[in-house]
């Protein structure tokens, strides 16, 4: 298959997976709308952490904290300093990739292991910093925001997030420009670079690449990704906490990266999918809930040891991005 007829049935799976989730909303019942409003928003998440460690090779284990830097941004600017939703939902963006700079400026002069490690380590100090600051933020308790903060007019439309099906749609355009965002960035000569250093960064800065400029500028990317579902969750939700800044929120996008296929565009947005609801049935039947999910988790590695659609592509789909 050609480059151009491949590139089109790629778009061609993604956009059916798009009208898919738009679709669901018809026939959905209220738990299962909140629930894929939660599972777009963390696929979003996911896709951001899959921009640095799929494509780029970088694991990081503090993704937490662009998450809760979006979701504190624009949570603490609304119910503080009365901001409109869509400027604090910028802020929270743009709060992210701030972060993301500066500490890709630091660890990035790390590799491997210490990558991880200096990647947990600021992951440790925001969490602290949101704890210490408990007159502001809460701490552990958190704020819930009042639902009065949380309409605001666009293009002469009055919108409200406390409407579920409002939440739904919102989560779901932003979920289409993300994946829109790192499809185009991984199927361009970006992407190929980043697949470069992944693979042999040596070589790659032989050919003469700046590698430290391009993975700053995919952990920026990727951060602000992360922000914007942890800000985008602040205002749906009306809920910030400092469990949103533990180790637990950094191990998860990793969870559905692998669950999914790293490398891939649609295997976060699966692995999320999958992980949520695999939780959420265990947990209906038994309180030993996460041994079953880690029971499944290792029985998919054991036999798709590149995630689901990292198999797929393996095996059946080259071209598939």
């Amino acid at each position: 298959m050609d480059s151009k007829n491949s590139q089109i049935l790629s778009l061609g799976i993604h956009a059916a997976v798009v009208i898919s989730f738009y679709a669901l909303q018809y026939v959905l019942p209220e738990y299962h709308l909140l629930a894929l409003t939660r599972i777009m928003l963390l696929a979003i998440f996911a896709l951001g952490f899959n921009l640095l460690f799929g494509y780029t090779g970088l694991l990081s284990l503090g993704h937490a904290m662009f998450f809760a830097a979006g979701m504190y941004g624009a949570g603490l600017t609304v119910y503080h300093f009365g901001w409109s939703v869509p400027g604090a939902f910028l802020f929270g963006v743009v709060c992210g990739a701030i972060l993301g700079f500066v500490i890709g400026m630091i660890a990035l002069r790390t590799t491997g292991v210490a990558f991880m490690i200096v990647t947990l380590m600021f992951a440790k100090v925001s969490y602290l910093v949101i704890v210490y600051f408990t007159t502001y933020t809460r701490g552990d308790e958190g704020l819930v925001m009042p639902a009065e903060f949380r309409g605001f007019e666009l293009l002469g439309m009055s919108i409200s997030l406390t409407d579920s099906v409002t939440r739904y749609n919102l989560a779901l355009l932003l979920l289409t420009l993300t994946m829109l965002i790192v499809f185009l960035l991984v199927r361009g000569r970006f992407g190929r670079a980043l697949v470069a250093i992944r693979e042999n960064e040596s070589r790659t800065r032989m050919l003469g690449y700046n590698t430290f400029a391009i993975k700053l500028k995919v952990l920026t990317a990727s951060a602000a990704l992360s922000a914007m579902a942890g800000s985008a969750y602040a205002l749906m939700f009306a809920y910030i906490g400092s469990s949103f800044a533990t180790i637990q929120y950094s191990i998860d996008p990793l969870l559905y990266t692998l669950l999914g296929g790293a490398g891939t565009v649609l295997g976060p947005v699966f692995g999320t999918f999958s992980m949520f609801y695999l939780i959420d049935i265990a947990s209906e039947y038994t309180s030993a809930y996460l041994l079953v999910t880690g029971i499944v988790l290792v029985l998919l590695i054991l036999y798709f040891p590149k995630g689901v659609f990292g198999a797929i592509r393996q095996k059946y789909c080259r071209w598939l991005p």
